[in-house]
């Protein structure tokens, strides 16, 4: 017999367990607090978005690339669900380094939408719901919003702020067991700003070689890195650990919303024979990316100015960097770790130098913002607490006048 009313429609079950609590924090705002609220102009160094206020620009080339592919009608179609495969031959060539064995086909490259996208294909083809993926602490939260979405379990292995956010080898290895499918690295690193050496990446391969796991690298900031710091793909060390590399314009080129990203197999050893083939099932998913950005690909990743704007984006953010690290450093209480490349730098916080309404850096983030309208993410949020993540990817103007106001809340509310 039919039902004689409507009563609530319950989500499903994907939908509960599928949260960004990034977007989830930034969306609910400030709680309101019992001091008053600040009329100041929002300083946003929450997101990162490196074109929030313009002094970031993309290269002209990129856009001239990007408007020839819209004249060319052929770009406005659909496209193959991997991606067309001059798109993804452009990938190959890009990120193929022959010096050390690494020799990208267009086959071994699948187009994503946005780096968001390439996590969410790795992760997928590589694990399922009762599966596990490590994941970093303090890691970008997306990692644990797509696993979780999907059913898969996330353990977080440690990081350590000492060590210029080294990983702690010990505790990522203790975390293994029989259903570990995956193990999840970020570097250059959101949140933290790190960059590892070629020998902790060895060591951290050397770890997946004993126990027989796939890597997931995500290298969405391949090659920010400032002064004498070196990248390292993780492919390229890895002469036997299949490696799933993420990457994605979105940074390098100052583009998030353009949505283009991929996932390249690194395969030493021809293991990731059923891998490919899930991946090939899985972009049926999305039925191919932004055909028009695939059309000017080649121009974006080979075209003749990209050095000379990996240097430009280099040089700003190092010296927004600098400043961003000074400032906190000279505010009792903070202590920032100096970043070594990515768009990002970490601030540790000690609640004990701060009155009771300051305790956590959950109350940190929601204080600042209600009293000084200055917008950072607390660290809990990447499995971090008692600490800050600062985007340096505002202008200097901006981040000066940020500190100003942090560096007067903090003193408001000093002990």
């Amino acid at each position: 017999m039919a039902s004689q009313s409507w009563t609530e429609i319950q989500p499903s079950e994907i939908s509960r367990n599928t949260l960004n609590p990034i977007r989830g924090l930034l969306y609910a705002g400030a709680k309101p607090q019992s001091t008053p609220k600040s009329t100041k102009e929002v300083i946003n160094m929450s997101i990162g978005d490196p074109t929030v206020y313009g002094n970031l620009k993309t290269p002209q080339k990129v856009l001239d690339a990007v408007h020839a592919a819209t004249d060319d009608f052929k770009s406005h179609g659909y496209g193959p669900a991997m991606g067309h495969q001059f798109a993804r031959q452009a990938v190959a060539d890009r990120f193929s380094e022959p010096e050390h064995d690494v020799n990208y086909k267009f086959s071994d490259v699948f187009l994503a939408s946005g780096g968001s996208g390439s996590i969410e294909f790795a992760l997928i083809a590589l694990c399922g719901p009762g599966d596990t993926v490590l994941t970093p602490l303090p890691g970008f939260t997306l990692y644990n919003t797509t696993a979780s979405s999907h059913g898969i379990s996330v353990k977080g292995y440690n990081l350590l702020p000492e060590k210029n956010w080294e990983v702690d080898l010990d505790h990522l290895e203790s975390l293994i067991d029989s259903t570990t499918k995956a193990i999840l690295i970020n570097n250059p690193s959101n949140p933290c700003g790190s960059n590892w050496s070629k020998e902790h990446i060895l060591a951290i391969i050397a770890i997946c070689e004993k126990h027989k796991i796939p890597l997931i690298s995500d290298e969405i900031y391949e090659h920010l890195v400032f002064g004498d710091e070196v990248f390292y793909s993780t492919a390229s060390l890895s002469k036997t650990v299949p490696v799933l590399t993420l990457g994605g314009i979105a940074k390098r080129y100052l583009v998030p919303g353009w949505r283009m990203g991929w996932v390249t197999l690194h395969d030493p050893l021809n293991v990731l024979g059923s891998i490919r083939l899930a991946l090939q099932s899985i972009s049926a998913i999305l039925n191919g990316p932004n055909t028009i950005i695939q059309f000017a690909l080649r121009e974006i990743l080979l075209g003749d100015f990209n050095a000379a704007h990996q240097k430009y984006l280099i040089e700003n953010l190092e010296e927004s960097a600098a400043v961003t690290e000074k400032r906190a450093n000279s505010i009792k209480g903070l202590r920032a770790i100096k970043p070594q490349g990515a768009m990002y730098l970490m601030v540790l916080f000690d609640p004990e130098n701060f009155d009771s309404a300051i305790q956590t850096d959950i109350d940190f983030f929601h204080t600042l913002l209600w009293e000084e309208n200055v917008e950072v993410l607390p660290g809990s949020i990447f499995g971090c607490p008692n600490s800050l993540r600062i985007v340096i990817a505002p202008p200097k103007d901006k981040i000066n006048e940020a500190f100003d106001r942090i560096e007067e809340f903090c003193a408001r509310h000093s002990k």
